[in-house]
């Protein structure tokens, strides 16, 4: 299994980095400046932006997998960068065949906000609401694609130790959650990547 990680630079996308080289996957991580990622030397770094669309056609190119781990320039901003790099990337994978996108977005897109807490909806998400707009526009992108997409939707990332488990309520399931140890959804990312299941299905995730 080929996979992509974008967003490989971030926290979560170290994490699902050096997840999947411990399972023995063949990764490669799209980065703006390879001098400056720091990943594992396993890892091939590809240089590639998502608001550049024609950098992103060999970043993807034979690649069996791709997961998305795009972070926001600044959660307490208004931008497009989520919406526009995900349509980009998702062009790319249309062009070139590859079908297979897990995309993370935030537990409190769409039907999800009723699968959080009280804390959390009530704190998080108006500190979050102005990247909102953007992680709507980046789930639409990905819902009217014809890929084989996954969508995961984390609250509250902790760094905490790793506790093997977690909780997965698909759309309109009820339960309500607060957060999710980061190494624990990194794990679950590699494994909707390599599998079959939850094809074209909105997750709310957390520990």
């Amino acid at each position: 299994m080929k996979l992509l990680v974008v967003g490989a630079t971030g926290g979560l996308g170290r994490d699902a980095v050096a997840n999947a080289l411990a399972h023995g996957r063949a990764t490669a991580a799209l980065v703006r400046d390879p001098a400056r990622a720091a990943l594992p030397s396993e890892v091939e770094l590809v240089t590639g932006d998502v608001l550049e669309r024609d950098s992103l056609g060999p970043a993807v190119a034979r690649r069996e997998a791709i997961i998305c781990a795009l972070g926001s320039p600044s959660p307490r901003k208004p931008s497009t960068l989520l919406r526009d790099g995900t349509a980009n990337l998702i062009a790319a994978m249309t062009e070139h065949d590859v079908r297979r996108l897990v995309c993370v977005t935030l537990l409190g897109t769409g039907a999800s906000r009723s699968n959080c807490s009280l804390i959390y909806r009530g704190l998080i998400l108006r500190v979050l609401a102005p990247m909102m707009s953007d992680k709507q526009g980046q789930e639409q992108a990905v819902r009217e694609s014809d890929l084989d997409w996954v969508l995961v939707r984390p609250p509250r990332l902790s760094r905490g130790r790793a506790r093997g488990t977690l909780r997965v309520l698909r759309e309109g399931d009820p339960g309500r959650l607060g957060h999710v140890v980061r190494n624990d959804l990194a794990r679950f990312l590699i494994e909707c990547a390599v599998g079959t299941h939850h094809s074209r299905q909105a997750l709310s995730v957390g520990s």
